[in-house]
């Protein structure tokens, strides 16, 4: 559909990338803790924003690769496989410790969630690895299907921050008051993460 070699597996897997704990999630909390469910939205949009401006930088750089070279394109998609499963191994592998909090200042919420997520060197190289796992050059749109990738991704976003924001005060005090539940979503997304990469690359 439009490109997208397995759309549902495609919205499945964003979907168990935004459940791994990480920045946007944490300032998600934090600025609804801080300034209610109007900040947590606020944070949200900004998280959304920075998250397209990674997509699409990361897309040029598929499209480009596409077009030029389709060798190649089968060998970003050999690696994004392998980025995967090792991002599924470093959250296997994680020891409990203390993570630096985020500073969210009042009235600054889509400013400071849109840096929070510029800021994560990890991200775009992530759009990079994820993004040609699910492009089939055979039937490949161009910009349409690149297109219809970044339009899931936001509205999966958007459904999820905005669950978030309305079940953040429940779950945040119980991931306060047991750091577990935290842990035990690493995990288990790690295994995901893992299987999916593990799946993507016997495929090919």
């Amino acid at each position: 559909m439009f490109g997208i070699s397995d759309y549902g597996a495609f919205a499945a897997a964003v979907t168990v990338f935004l459940l791994i704990p990480g920045p946007g999630n944490l300032a998600l909390i934090t600025s609804t803790g801080k300034g209610g469910w109007r900040a947590g939205l606020a944070c949200c949009l900004g998280v959304m924003a920075a998250d397209q401006v990674l997509m699409w930088l990361a897309v040029a750089g598929v499209a480009a690769v596409l077009a030029a070279y389709p060798a190649a394109f089968h060998a970003v998609q050999w690696v994004g496989a392998a980025y995967l499963a090792w991002l599924g191994y470093k959250l296997l592998t994680a020891k409990p410790g203390d993570a630096p909090a985020i500073e969210i200042q009042p009235r600054q919420y889509f400013r400071q969630g849109a840096l929070i997520t510029l800021m994560n060197p990890k991200a775009i190289v992530f759009y990079m690895a994820f993004f040609p796992l699910f492009v089939d050059p055979a039937r490949h749109q161009g910009m349409l299907t690149f297109g219809v990738m970044a339009a899931t991704i936001a509205a999966l976003t958007l459904a999820y921050g905005l669950t978030v924001v309305l079940l953040t005060h429940h779950l945040a005090e119980r991931m306060r008051a047991n750091p577990r539940i935290a842990r035990v979503l690493e995990k288990v997304a790690g295994v995901f993460l893992i299987g999916f990469g593990i799946k993507l690359a016997i495929s090919k």
